[in-house]
């Protein structure tokens, strides 16, 4: 290769890769200047589809699972979760966003679209309970063979099939499921399931001796793994600390 013919090739190549980064900074959804901590309404930035949150959207107490739904881990979780949200419906908030880790779960993001495509017509949470109940189901399936099950699990909690189907082709799904991955990445989310109660971190909290603390060692038990650790070591602390009366044992 001549000198001339050299100096047009490096031009070409810097030119394309100067143009691949200007695009790729040009797609990048910038969360700066947004509180991860706090419930999200709908915006431009999340398709104007709002934050998914059960329970009291106004409480003081908010917990937040960024999950990916072919997560063993999440669905584990998922039991706990759904137990203690379930019993402080009325005394704290329980916000579910999507961190889909495509690269080891190639089904994951699929089910993000599904139930946030079932939450346009009003049955999230049915849905997110119905994919996670069922991960053995469909983590292995075909792009087809699940699309076929999240149909019939939209379905069965009561979204019309062509509404279901036509709403999991609308971009918004897509711009909710990258804001809700993009605030993920700025809390320092790098794997599922990632919990934050109030903007402090609890997945990597663990027990000794009756108390949470932050630790590696993993023969320790995860605070999240058992709801009755998790509601007595973390929840009721922290409604006590807001002020929030705790509900009456039936």
């Amino acid at each position: 290769m001549s000198r001339n013919a050299w100096i047009i090739f490096c031009v070409v190549v810097v030119g394309i890769l100067g143009s691949l980064v200007y695009i790729s900074n040009k797609n990048k959804l910038d969360v700066s200047g947004i509180d991860a901590s706090e419930i999200q309404p709908a915006s431009e930035h999340n398709g104007q589809i709002a934050d998914n949150v059960f329970g009291n959207h106004k409480s003081k107490v908010v917990l937040i699972e960024y999950g990916d739904y072919q997560c063993p881990g999440c669905a584990s979780a998922f039991n706990t979760l759904d137990e203690i949200s379930n019993k402080y419906k009325n005394e704290m908030a329980f916000v579910f966003r999507n961190f889909p880790i495509t690269n080891i779960h190639p089904n994951a993001l699929a089910a993000a679209a599904a139930a946030e495509a079932a939450g346009l017509n009003g049955k999230f949470w049915p849905m997110h309970n119905e994919i996670y109940s069922n991960q053995d189901e469909w983590q292995d399936a075909s792009s087809q063979e699940r699309t076929d099950i999240f149909t019939e699990y939209a379905k069965k909690v009561g979204v019309d099939e062509s509404k279901f189907r036509d709403s999991l082709t609308k971009p918004a799904i897509n711009k909710k499921i990258n804001f809700d991955q993009a605030l993920g990445k700025k809390v320092g989310v790098t794997g599922t399931p990632a919990l934050y109660l109030n903007g402090k971190r609890l997945d990597d909290l663990r027990i000794k001796d009756g108390k949470v603390i932050q630790s590696k060692d993993q023969s320790l038990p995860l605070v999240w793994a058992d709801a009755e650790n998790l509601e007595k070591l973390v929840i009721i602390p922290a409604l006590k600390e807001a002020g929030i009366k705790l509900p009456e044992a039936k």
